[in-house]
């Protein structure tokens, strides 16, 4: 495959570096695709009801994100489109029946499911993907309103009818690019960080296409040897135009596919079942040699051993990937006995399988089917081996080699402030660059004796206690009285690579009860410059209200070396300025090295490192 490596050449170190850095953790990987999918469609996942009130849906949304992220899922495939319409604000298709019960009818009061599902993944560290049905358009003719701007009435020219199912029809390139305009207007207008197509393509049986397109063969298929080959290449084409679409609009935004895991009946050796090349005419291999997609989700919905052995399976497409990134679909609803009726797996065998993709050179992580089968579901403890063990470290999605590897610049002035809800983190995120950060990796750890190594630091995914898509964060577990703990952030672009650290931050718990902290705030900045200093530093603490406040300055072994402000005295709100000849208690020069400045009031405590050169 002849991808672009423009971007990898460039950064070529850069790229080596990660990849030591994920083969060195490989038993608590780094890089991992975590993800799951929300079903919207007959509200199996969300809404669970269409009847439910705006304030309800909005709820239970919230709680099934919350679910999620506290199992370790960093990427959210939430259905937007599965029958020609919209859970979202659309000027082009009608909202979903599964949202308010009737198709065209927007919720009321009025909220955007897209825009607060994007906003809650994204609050909590999670990639959000766009998941659409490109086809269908009508599940059952007949059963339910049909709004009057839904394409069957807009565009009737354009429909297949197949039994009592309607799709768009795919041999009709105008519907092809009406398809491709719908992943275009979303991906503008919505933070998405890609678009997801399931594995409906032209319908299974018993609604399989037998002669209903033959008219459009004739108009549009007489190069092709066969119909079959024909509206092979429909599809082909359909996904070829949706790539395009998608990164024309955001070229940050991926593409990705989950199709039937079974190509071909016979293939691998040892593998029975639907044929999708032959059944529903899909050929995913045509869209990993015309580079059409970012990655594969195959469905790989049965277990290890038998006619459709899941390791033959992801074997094969690991060898037709060509370097493309394959993350295997893993069947979390056969875990829940509520869901999987007689196809019930062993508690042990999604364990099992995690720990093959993880042996498994080329696949680059797992997505779960459904989200309702993570977090409190009766699994059969697969939430319990999630979160207490392949998922009990956070990860960036993986990165791909054939998109854009140029690291982010690093971010500026980072500091870290004792608030009464925990350590508030903030940084100022970098403005230039040829790579631009889209959101932050914030990492953490404890050192009561020695400064630690930024990089050390960052390489080591246990530290990595949060992704944030704003230059902020609050930790609230790092809260033991007395503690020390350093901070580094790093910027990330939408490709999961990582830019240089930030500066370090150093933060103690020095005679202040987090818990007996008030609401409002005091101390609103404390700035050091220069940064590092030779002879003097200026220091400037900004008060919002009177108070006494203290100055206080520790080496790196956390003894005392000096004051500024003694607490003595009652200061007025306003900028407090001081300047200082780096000089301790006892008239001596500090000798060069890392120092901390800590500001307290009665109220709070914020703290400002820096760094004495000589």
């Amino acid at each position: 495959m002849n991808k672009n490596y423009f971007w990898r050449a460039s950064s070529l170190a850069f790229f080596f570096s990660i990849l030591t850095i994920e083969v060195g953790f490989a038993q608590n990987p780094k890089y991992e695709m975590r993800g799951a999918w929300v079903t919207t469609v007959f509200n199996l996942d969300w809404p669970l009801s269409q009847n439910a009130s705006s304030a309800s849906q909005i709820a239970d949304m919230t709680f099934l994100f919350d679910e999620l992220a506290r199992t370790g899922i960093n990427a959210v495939f939430f259905q937007v489109r599965s029958e020609s319409d919209a859970m979202y604000e659309s000027s082009i298709e009608p909202w979903s029946r599964y949202l308010t019960g009737l198709q065209g009818r927007a919720p009321d009061p009025f909220y955007d499911p897209l825009e607060l599902a994007i906003l809650l993944a994204h609050e909590r560290g999670m990639e959000l993907h766009a998941w659409m049905n490109p086809f269908r358009a009508v599940t059952l003719t007949g059963a339910y309103s049909i709004a009057t701007n839904h394409v069957t009435n807009t565009h009737p020219e354009w429909i297949l009818s197949i039994n009592d199912l309607q799709i768009l029809n795919p041999g009709i390139p105008e519907a092809r690019t009406f398809i491709a305009s719908i992943a275009s207007d979303v991906v503008t207008r919505y933070d998405v960080d890609g678009v997801h197509f399931d594995d409906y393509f032209y319908p299974y049986p018993p609604n399989m296409v037998l002669l209903e397109d033959e008219a459009t063969f004739v108009q549009y298929g007489s190069d092709y040897p066969s119909i079959n080959d024909w509206r092979r290449d429909n599809v082909n084409l359909m996904v070829q135009e949706v790539n395009g679409a998608v990164k024309a609009a955001d070229p940050g935004a991926k593409f990705g596919i989950s199709p039937f895991a079974i190509w071909k009946d016979g293939v691998p050796v040892g593998i029975s079942g639907l044929s999708s090349y032959d059944v529903i005419f899909t050929d995913p291999t045509a869209w990993i040699e015309e580079e059409t997609v970012d990655y594969l989700v195959p469905q790989l919905y049965w277990p290890i051993g038998g006619p459709q052995d899941f390791q033959l399976l992801a074997d094969w497409w690991v060898d037709q990937s060509e370097g493309i990134h394959i993350y295997a679909g893993v069947a979390a609803y056969r875990a829940d006995p509520s869901t999987a009726g007689s196809s019930l797996f062993a508690a042990s065998e999604i364990p099992m399988q995690i720990d093959f993709t993880r042996a498994t050179e080329g696949v680059r992580g797992n997505v779960f089917f459904r989200a309702r089968n993570l977090g409190p579901a009766d699994n059969q403890g697969l939430t319990d081996a999630l979160t207490g063990n392949y998922f009990s470290s956070k990860a960036f999605t993986p990165f791909m080699d054939y998109r854009n590897t140029w690291p982010p610049d690093a971010s500026g002035n980072l500091t870290a402030s004792q608030t009464d809800t925990g350590i508030a983190l903030r940084w100022d995120p970098p403005l230039t660059g040829i790579s631009f950060a889209n959101k932050f990796g914030v990492y953490r750890v404890r050192s009561d004796a020695t400064i630690p190594d930024a990089r050390d630091i960052t390489n080591d995914p246990s530290n990595l206690i949060a992704i944030s898509w704003e230059p902020e964060f609050t930790d609230t577990e790092a809260l033991e009285m007395g503690a020390r703990y350093y901070y580094a952030v790093t910027g990330v672009n939408p490709n999961s690579i990582e830019g240089v650290e930030a500066n370090l931050a150093e933060i103690m718990f020095v005679g202040t009860d987090v818990d007996a902290l008030p609401e409002s705030t005091v101390l609103t900045s404390l700035e050091v410059y220069p940064n590092p200093a030779r002879n003097r530093i200026s220091v400037e603490l900004a008060l919002r209200s009177a108070s006494r406040v203290r100055v206080t300055i520790y080496d790196v072994l956390g003894r005392e070396v000096a004051d500024l402000f003694d607490g003595s005295t009652h200061r007025s709100a306003g900028l407090l300025r001081q300047q200082w000849e780096l000089k301790d208690h006892s008239g001596r020069p500090l000798v060069p090295g890392a120092y901390l400045i800590v500001a307290r009031s009665a109220e709070e405590l914020t703290s400002r490192p820096f760094v004495v050169v000589r």
